[in-house]
């Protein structure tokens, strides 16, 4: 059974209000040049003063004067007086941050298997989360089983006023529509961003997966800071149960107009057969669901655990526990990963490499053997290699930063479209 894709129109609902979607707006997965979008992300590291925050942003004084009283009056900053120094004279001494508690964004990442909703505040800081299976029964049950959830969690957070929702999902995005084709999940031309758009009465922006990771990286504060990374180009490769990359290019996610590129079916030299007809693609060697299914054909953890079937944290916990058998499986993938990303940073050279996604972060001891066959494959001279900052919650980010963005990257004008009379 099957719901109908839910129409677009505005429509009446039972209390007569008239229920109007909301418009679909493209991502920007950049970091903007506006003033008042460098004044708003000189607060989202907290409390800042005047004078702090125009040496942050090289702007002069008056300019921040300015884009702080609009942006006060916007409702997207608030002043702390408590926090003026003593002795102090004049408004223009009073520190600012981000008001993080009147508001909050709504960030669905859809993967393959498991979706996750969370709730974050314009600091882009997680509040609270859930996961549901993502409904592999087609694409208009599935998105508005998602879009309903996505619904019955808004309602927890009534003291907060909702601004936008952010998607990040996988296959081909179109993020002027809000379309996504996932050959994976089977969906062919799905409207995410209206049927989203209609039952939360939000703005919402979708995004490729991958590519809003890369974005995370550069507009969200990640738990160890890193200077630097708005500069020059950066690959980020992802790996749990897909596989992809993006790229940017001086503070800003390149996005190619036909969609993401993908490695999905880049050589290994392993004997796994893929749908695709050929053997040891990337993808079905080194994917979560793939990994899994090998540790069981090889007796290394069983089908069931208990009265639940097995899954990849089984093969984690028993490499954990001491068993060679998934520790050298485990190896075996972080081996191949290794090759493959210096095989990718090799043909574009990046500046800096971030890996990203639980194939290199749910089990550690694996990033010695990536490490290790990234220096041997690589032909060129060493470069920074590191770990995403946001560990194994990078799909959330993903979907936070999706559902930021356009405030980011513009706070008025999108505080104007959030307004009554739009």
């Amino acid at each position: 059974m099957s719901l109908p894709i839910l129409e677009r129109s505005a429509s009446r609902v039972a209390t007569g209000r008239v229920r109007t979607a909301r418009p679909v707006i493209a991502p920007e997965l950049r970091i903007a040049d506006n003033p008042a979008s460098a004044v708003l992300r000189a607060a989202t590291g907290g409390p800042v003063s005047r004078d702090n925050a125009a040496r942050t942003t090289g702007l002069s004084i008056a300019t921040v004067n300015r884009q702080v009283s609009a942006l006060l009056a916007a409702g997207l900053l608030r002043e702390r007086p408590d926090l003026t120094a003593s002795g102090a004279v004049g408004r223009p001494r009073v520190p600012f941050e981000i008001d993080h508690e009147a508001y909050l964004t709504l960030g669905i990442h859809i993967g393959a298997a498991v979706t996750k909703i969370v709730a974050a505040d314009l600091r882009g800081r997680i509040l609270g989360g859930l996961a549901i299976a993502t409904p592999q029964t087609g694409q208009d049950f599935a998105t508005n089983t998602v879009a309903r959830s996505a619904r019955a969690f808004l309602q927890r957070w009534h003291r907060r006023k909702p601004l936008w929702a952010g998607v990040a999902i996988g296959g081909r995005v179109d993020p002027l529509t809000g379309v996504v084709d996932h050959p994976k999940l089977e969906w062919k031309g799905a409207p995410v961003g209206a049927v989203l758009g209609e039952v939360l009465e939000l703005p919402v922006s979708v995004a490729p997966h991958v590519e809003a990771m890369a974005a995370s990286e550069l507009l969200l504060p990640t738990p160890e800071p890193r200077e630097g990374q708005e500069r020059g180009s950066s690959l980020y490769f992802y790996v749990r149960e897909t596989a992809g990359i993006a790229v940017t290019l001086d503070g800003r996610v390149h996005t190619p107009s036909n969609g993401p590129g993908s490695i999905a079916h880049l050589p290994t030299g392993s004997d796994v057969e893929c749908v695709c007809g050929r053997r040891g693609c990337l993808e079905v060697t080194v994917g979560d669901r793939a990994l899994h299914a090998r540790a069981v054909g090889r007796g290394v953890i069983p089908a069931y655990n208990g009265t639940a079937g097995s899954t990849i944290a089984d093969l984690y916990r028993a490499a954990e526990g001491g068993s060679e058998a998934a520790r050298e499986l485990l190896a075996e993938r972080a081996t191949m990963l290794g090759h493959t990303v210096a095989m990718v940073r090799d043909m574009l050279n990046p500046d800096r490499v971030i890996l990203g996604g639980q194939a290199f972060t749910a089990y550690r001891p694996a990033l010695a053997h990536v490490a290790n066959a990234f220096r041997q494959a690589s032909i060129l001279p060493a470069t920074d290699i590191r770990i995403s900052g946001f560990g194994g919650k990078v799909q959330e980010f993903a979907a936070v930063v999706t559902s930021v963005s356009a405030i980011y990257a513009d706070p008025l004008a999108a505080m104007r479209r959030l307004s009554p009379a739009e």
